[in-house]
C-alpha cells in the first residue's frame, strides 16, 4: 500500500514537474510575446517622437527662413527707397544747375542780341545821316 501511494506520490510529482515545464513554457512564450510587443510599441514610440521632433525642427527652420527673408525684404525695401531719394535730390540738383546754365546762356544771348541791335540801330542811324547828307 506504502509503495502505491510512493507510486502515485511520484507520478503526480513527475505529473507535477512536467505541468511546471508546460507552464514555465507558456510562460517564457508569453514573456517573449510581452517583450517582442513592447519593443514594438517602443520603436513606434521613437519613431513617432523622431518624427514629431523632425516636423518641429522643419517649422522652427521654415519660420527662421521666413524670418530671414522679410528681414532681407525690408533691407532691400529700405535700399531701394534710400535710392530714390538720393536720385530724386541728384535730378533736383541737375536741373537746378541746367536751370541756371540755361539761364545764364540766355543772359548771354540777350546781351548779343541788344549789343547787335544797337550796333545795327547805329548803323541805321549813320546809312539815314549818310543818305540825308547825299540828298
Amino acid at each position: 500500500h506504502e509503495r502505491e501511494h510512493d507510486r502515485e506520490i511520484s507520478e503526480l510529482v513527475i505529473k507535477h514537474e512536467e505541468e511546471m515545464e508546460k507552464v514555465r513554457a507558456e510562460l517564457k512564450i508569453e514573456q517573449q510575446h510581452l517583450l517582442d510587443e513592447l519593443q514594438k510599441q517602443m520603436a513606434a514610440t521613437h519613431k513617432a517622437e523622431m518624427e514629431q521632433a523632425q516636423l518641429q525642427t522643419q517649422t522652427l527652420h521654415s519660420l527662421e527662413l521666413e524670418a530671414l527673408r522679410l528681414s532681407l525684404n525690408n533691407m532691400h525695401t529700405s535700399q531701394l527707397e534710400l535710392t530714390q531719394s538720393n536720385l530724386r535730390k541728384e535730378k533736383e540738383t541737375a536741373l537746378v544747375e541746367l536751370r541756371e546754365m540755361l539761364n545764364d546762356k540766355r543772359a548771354q544771348e540777350v546781351a548779343i542780341l541788344q549789343s547787335r541791335h544797337q550796333l545795327e540801330s547805329e548803323r541805321m542811324k549813320e546809312q539815314c545821316l549818310k543818305e540825308k547828307e547825299d540828298l
